[in-house]
């Protein structure tokens, strides 16, 4: 088989699996006060943590079961799983529990079936180019959330606005047509996920010695093992601390980008200002703008980050990749108040953000073994759920307590722990060494 058929298999799948990063494109309508559903910030940003987390978790059993099951039945199950948490809360999704069930937990269990399989059989089909495979293999999970919110909420006035099937309102309409296509584009992709016959190897490559001081790939660690090893945590870590401040915007840069264009304008966040609906309406227009920004970079982000860190290494492509997302974050609430700002930072932070998704899984080939990445894999990326409950709880734990605000400063606070942490991960990744076997 031709191995870059593994790739558009890859990108087709994480397409769909993009799904949980639209996730705030809901928020509005989830939130607003005279809305249908009415939740508050914090509950919109659980059904998202949750899903973060559930996704991470399975991933961790998908990755021990991977050679059991088989790629194509593993990836052909996590997209009927997610398919079917979307129609469900289509269905049943007039409550915060009911979304936080189907969306949160079934819909992210499906994520985390699927994920872990384009990488762990595309490191097998591409050990001569791992940041750019790992990069290639998941930049669909970044342009996917593009396409799923805009589509939503804007292209040909939005699905949120004019989709109505089977009675339901604009949200739950849009989760009923989502699940139909998420579970199909992941079954078409599952059919090219294949591992290379044993003992392949692309032509013209020589696998490096053993020997090799620099991480390769070639020292095989099983998770016992790995887990034993201080480098393992250092990684987790530095995962956890720098997927904290991406997971924190995607939830909350709708949200924040509405007060704060609308403070910037009016000087006021009251209700009450007879220019507050108009200019709210305009900010979310821009705010929107702002996450789909973010989603085409993230998505680009894994590719040339990916391709980065093939020349630079892993280690120091973290160590740039933490360093530049630290100082965004610590400036982002100032440069929020402006289009261009929230336009830019948003596009950096993004950018960033979907670096995490080519460079740590192959950190974790280069440094525990390619044969093992994908059982080691999934223990690594737990980092993610951590980070997926305690950035956007952040962020929406501070936004409640303002309560009626007239100023978006509730925003800065969380902002500034996100810019710290990833600051203290690129610090701990530039000391950290290869493994030893003993």
């Amino acid at each position: 088989m031709n191995r870059w058929l593994v790739v558009v298999g890859a990108i087709l799948i994480q397409l769909a699996l993009g799904a949980i990063y639209a996730w705030s494109v809901f928020t509005p309508n989830l939130t607003a006060a005279n809305g249908d559903y009415q939740f508050t910030a914090g509950q919109a940003a659980w059904i998202f943590s949750a899903g973060l987390f559930f996704f991470a978790l399975v991933m961790i059993w998908a990755g021990r079961k991977l050679n059991s099951i088989g790629p194509q039945k593993l990836t052909m199950f996590g997209g009927l799983i997610l398919g079917a948490g979307y129609i469900l809360a289509a269905f049943f999704g007039d409550s915060f529990i009911a979304q936080l069930i189907f969306i949160g937990v079934i819909g992210g269990s499906g994520i985390g079936l699927a994920y872990v399989v384009p990488i762990a059989v595309g490191v097998k089909w591409f050990p001569d180019k791992k940041g750019m495979l790992t990069g290639l293999a998941v930049a669909g999970f970044g342009f996917g959330a593009t396409i799923w919110v805009k589509w939503a909420g804007s292209w040909g006035g939005g699905l949120l606005n004019n989709l109505e099937i089977f009675g339901f309102d604009g949200v739950r309409s849009v989760f009923f047509l989502y699940g139909i296509i998420f579970a199909v584009m992941v079954i078409l992709g599952s059919l090219v996920m294949k591992d290379p016959p044993a003992g392949w190897l692309p032509k013209g490559y020589t696998p490096p010695s053993k020997l090799s001081d620099s991480p390769s790939g070639m020292v095989e660690f099983d998770s016992s093992e790995m887990i034993k090893t201080p480098q393992y945590y250092m990684l987790f870590i530095t995962f956890v601390f720098s997927a904290l401040a991406g997971l924190m915007v995607i939830y909350c840069i709708k949200l924040f980008g509405i007060d704060s264009l609308t403070y910037a304008k009016l000087g006021t966040l009251d209700p009450l200002n007879p220019e507050f609906l108009s200019t709210r309406d305009w900010a979310s227009a821009i705010a929107g703008t702002a996450m789909a920004t973010y989603a085409i970079l993230n998505g680009l982000g894994r590719i040339v980050w990916g391709v980065v860190s093939d020349k630079i290494g892993r280690k120091l492509s973290i160590f740039l990749m933490c360093l530049i997302q630290g100082v965004i974050m610590l400036f982002l609430f100032k440069l929020g108040g402006t289009v261009v700002g929230l336009i830019a930072a948003s596009a950096i932070i993004g950018f960033n953000f979907g670096g995490n998704f080519a460079l740590f899984p192959a950190a974790t080939a280069d440094f525990f073994g390619n044969k093992t990445v994908g059982r080691n894999y999934g223990l690594v990326f737990f980092a993610y759920g951590i980070a997926g409950i305690v950035g956007p709880q952040i962020a929406g734990y501070f936004k409640d307590a303002a309560k009626n605000a007239i100023d978006p400063s509730a925003w800065l606070t969380p902002f500034i722990i996100a810019g710290v942490a990833c600051l203290l991960g690129a610090f701990i990744i530039i000391l950290m060494k290869s493994p030893k076997k003993v």
